[in-house]
């Protein structure tokens, strides 16, 4: 379906220390929106940890990404069983967009448009640090949305971590150095 509006999977660089990634997904924006803000359903493809939808809430997001895909490949060197993250909702439009901090410099956004019964998430993260940061970043957006893709139409995504390792490579020789 992606090919339809011409959506690349990879993501692109809208500058120097931005990222935006899109996959057209199956509808309606209120699915893909509580697989965004409820901490169950973000958990089966990103991240666990309760949301409350209201700009200036504090919120911890909690991942394992051993437990996404079965089998869950294998983890790289340097990386444990669990990872958390500190954020804060900055803004919130029911079924539309949903924007918060990636931990103490970072910003996501995740904007949701109607097409057809599809639905156009774009995902653009501000502020990565560094080239090693936005290999690794873009990797893993791509990556989560292919396992969120996956799920959204009953079908089974790649390892994990192979996946990731793969990708990781991928935007190294896709992104400007």
């Amino acid at each position: 379906m992606t090919e339809r509006l011409g959506i690349n999977p990879y993501g692109r660089l809208s500058e120097p220390a931005t990222l935006v990634i899109e996959r057209l997904l199956p509808g309606p924006a209120s699915r893909i929106w509580r697989y965004l803000t409820d901490g169950e359903m973000r958990r089966k493809w990103l991240a666990a940890g309760a949301m409350e939808e209201k700009a200036g809430a504090a919120f911890e997001l909690v991942w394992r990404n051993d437990e996404l895909t079965d089998p869950p490949g294998h983890r790289p060197d340097g990386f444990g069983e669990e990872m958390r993250m500190k954020s804060r909702v900055l803004e919130v439009q029911q079924d539309k967009r949903l924007v918060f901090t990636w931990g103490e410099s970072g910003e996501v956004a995740f904007d949701l448009k109607a097409e057809g019964a599809e639905v156009l998430l774009t995902v653009t993260h501000r502020r990565i640090s560094d080239r090693a940061n936005l290999l690794m970043v873009g990797a893993g957006w791509h990556m989560h949305l292919d396992i969120l893709s996956a799920k959204l139409n009953s079908t089974k995504a790649e390892p994990f971590w192979d996946g990731w390792l793969a990708l990781k490579d991928d935007y190294d020789r896709r992104l400007p150095a």
